[in-house]
């Protein structure tokens, strides 16, 4: 094997198997490479996710490696969730570790997603350093860290509806917080199962060199200040990893030219008139709800750009030719989200899709699903007040309905009302905060840059 001359690093990247992580970690090696030429990644999927993203542009010094395909398309594609994660957790490092013997230089360093606690056993067998990417909130890193204290007070796991509501701040760096917005603190199988997982990944963390948080600073800083306090490894609080689109305000061209009509559709609509609708791309909520939330927009009234991928078709035909909207299977996010008729964005509250609204300045309606959005939705509404909640109670089952739904949209995009006024004041006030965070010198290009010299010493 040939080796790489010594002023270049090969990374290997291995992202959990979801598009909401391989999105933020290509986004990572994107930024990597582009900062310094001597990075070069070979970026590790599935081969039914090569199938994917293979056409997908990318720099020539990231590329794309498959090893053999141990999950079946129909778990990719998310219909059975447990069998899943069974498989990434149990099958996939054999063949991670038969790939690296097959790339064409050694491994500089790993990194990897920290679910796949199984690539730093592998780098530790191998003695390659690793680097732990973390794609969700630091705040959540510390509940996951400090889990045993839910235990120690009796709160795990949560009985629903009966304490939900009961807030606690006992967890070191994360504000008073419902115990029903934690995540997979229920009591159902598949949470209990996912939290198995993500604490199985939790005692791995000590044999990584590096730590890497998808987040501001600022957003978080006293999670990452006890973090910083508490974990023995570096902690490098990297920025948003999204597109780089979001620092090009001014561009006028979509990334995808075929889907243009969108973007002259938003072209022609007033500033600050459309609320976006995305409910991301793994889970979903139920078929009744997306049902009320069709009904409502058709009667508000107000524009909307709703995103709403396998759903897309049946939507039309319940929406029909609707004069106020567009409903798509896809969009660029980002694009949209800085657009200025955009006025509002209607979340499931995934960390990626948070990030680029918060450097869009755009505030929230937040319907959370699942692990970590009801965090994510928390911290939205609570801690920044950024946003509002679609839902209040924290029944899991609870429908809401169309006439609330109607009532909470045209109080939510009424650009003269009190409470919008406040939310769009501070939705700007925290743009600004993190773009002055990933500018230079600013906290975020700060420790991104002292994580490229240290993978570039090793």
């Amino acid at each position: 094997m040939e080796a790489l001359p010594t002023s270049l690093c090969h990374m290997v990247a291995m992202p959990f198997p979801v598009r909401g992580n391989i999105n933020p970690m290509m986004n990572l090696c994107k930024l990597l490479v582009s900062n310094n030429s001597n990075i070069h990644v070979s970026f590790v999927v599935t081969e039914e996710w090569l199938s994917f993203i293979s056409s997908e542009p990318k720099p020539d010094n990231i590329s794309f490696r498959s090893g053999s395909n141990v999950i079946p398309s129909e778990l990719i594609c998310g219909r059975d969730h447990p069998a899943f994660m069974e498989d990434v957790m149990t099958k996939m490092e054999a063949p991670f570790e038969e790939l690296l013997d097959l790339l064409d230089h050694p491994p500089s360093i790993i990194v990897y997603d920290t679910l796949l606690y199984w690539a730093v056993v592998v780098a530790n067998r191998r003695n390659i350093p690793a680097a732990l990417f973390w794609p969700m909130p630091a705040s959540i890193f510390s509940v996951f860290l400090h889990q045993h204290i839910f235990e120690q007070n009796g709160h795990y796991p949560v009985k629903y509806p009966e304490n939900g509501d009961k807030r606690v701040c006992y967890i070191p760096g994360i504000s008073s917080t419902r115990l029903a917005d934690f995540a997979l603190n229920d009591d159902s199988n598949r949470s209990k199962q996912m939290m198995q997982y993500f604490l199985k990944g939790f005692e791995w963390i000590h044999k990584a060199q590096y730590l890497l948080f998808s987040s501001i600073y600022e957003l978080e800083s006293q999670a990452i200040d006890v973090l910083k306090s508490k974990l023995p490894l570096p902690i490098y609080t990297i920025g948003p990893t999204i597109p780089k689109f979001s620092l090009i305000k001014n561009d006028p061209k979509p990334s995808n030219t075929n889907h243009s009509y969108y973007i002259e559709w938003l072209d022609s609509q007033p500033i600050g008139s459309v609320l976006y609708i995305a409910q991301g791309s793994f889970f979903s909520v139920s078929s009744a709800q997306i049902d009320e939330i069709a009904a409502a927009l058709c009667a508000s009234n107000v524009r909307f750009l709703w995103i709403a991928r396998s759903e897309a078709s049946r939507l039309k035909e319940i929406c029909g030719a609707h004069h106020m909207g567009l409903i798509m299977e896809w969009c660029d996010q980002l694009r949209v989200l800085s657009h200025p008729s955009i006025g509002g964005f209607w979340s499931h509250c995934g960390w990626n899709s948070t990030k680029e609204s918060l450097v869009a300045g755009v505030p929230f309606l937040t319907l959370p699903i699942y692990i970590d959005q009801p965090f994510n939705s928390k911290m939205m509404v609570e801690d920044w007040k950024v946003g509002c909640r679609v839902k209040e109670d924290v029944k899991r089952d609870t429908l809401v309905k169309k006439d609330k739904i109607v009532k909470l949209v045209h109080e939510f995009m009424d650009l003269d009302g009190e409470l919008t006024r406040d939310i769009r004041e501070r939705s700007k006030k925290l743009q600004k905060i993190c773009l002055n965070s990933i500018a230079n010198g600013g906290s975020a290009h700060t420790d991104f840059n002292a994580f490229i010299s240290d993978v570039m010493h090793l």
